[in-house]
């Protein structure tokens, strides 16, 4: 058992290390990465800014610009577990190493938690640059109820992250669909969970189909939280209701996740199109 634990941490190693350097070595996509983050995080802060109320606009803590930066720390991890986790599998394919990762004794678990590992020092990084960045246009951001909505984020990066796991499940049946399947379930993110804008904002038809994704409900819990429950929020459902969501939702989705790619790994190894462009 001993044993087994220590290969599986020294696979982990060695393949988040990879993962890792393999980002170091393209300086310019790199650099980009972060002047493309801030770019968006300054138009969102600047269009938050019209949702909040009278008098916070002018005030050092602003609820608007509070409101975009929670959400879009979900946004961003979501986007990166898409491409990290997700698509990463094809690009493996498309390399020709996915298929001897699998004639190795390494464990293939350590694969898809390597990717979780990158993606949680990458863009927890970016998420805390933003942070500052938002803080310098409008001032100290709103910030209460700390542990809770730590708690709140991890739940929904775990469910995030069995997502991911999905997704690189679909990306072996699809895959170079994946690349258009994963920019669209960006876009549907932005518009229907309402990362940059109060989901009062939504029609009502698309605020019920809000309701049907919990990930919707993450964003509400989270940003609700660390604003200090302003008037109207949160939005979707009482603050106990979509806490039990979000938990479930991070309890149940790394396993279903997980179960679903090593489901569809095992059809590509039966049927051959590991190797396959």
């Amino acid at each position: 058992m001993l044993t087994s634990l220590k290969a599986w941490l020294s696979a982990w190693a060695a393949m988040s290390l990879k993962e890792l350097t393999i980002m170091t070595r393209y300086p310019v996509e790199f650099v980009a990465s972060f002047g493309q983050v801030f770019l968006i995080i300054l138009i969102m802060t600047l269009a938050g800014l019209m949702f909040a109320p009278a008098g916070v606009a002018e005030s050092r803590v602003n609820l608007g610009a509070g409101l975009v930066m929670y959400g879009f720390v979900l946004f961003i991890f979501l986007s990166d577990t898409l491409w990290t986790i997700g698509y990463n599998i094809r690009r493996e394919q498309k390399q020709g190493t996915l298929e001897q990762l699998y004639l190795s004794p390494a464990a293939k678990s350590a694969s898809l938690v390597s990717r979780v590992t990158v993606t949680l020092v990458w863009t927890g990084l970016l998420s805390l640059a933003s942070f500052w960045l938002v803080s310098q246009i409008a001032g100290a951001l709103p910030l209460h109820n700390v542990p809770l909505g730590l708690l709140i984020l991890a739940f929904s990066l775990a469910g995030t992250f069995g997502l991911g796991f999905a997704f690189a499940a679909l990306t072996l049946r699809v895959r170079e669909t994946a690349q258009t399947l994963a920019n669209l379930f960006q876009f549907s993110f932005i518009v229907v969970c309402a990362p940059f804008f109060p989901f009062s904002a939504l029609p009502a038809s698309v605020r019920g189909l809000s309701r049907l994704i919990p990930l919707s409900y993450s964003v509400d819990a989270l940003r609700s939280t660390l604003l200090g429950y302003p008037a109207g929020f949160p939005e979707l459902a009482p603050l106990e209701v979509e806490l039990v969501i979000v938990t479930i939702f991070g309890l149940l989705m790394p396993g279903l996740g997980f179960w679903l790619y090593r489901r569809e790994e095992d059809r590509a190894r039966r049927s051959g199109s590991l190797s396959e462009y």
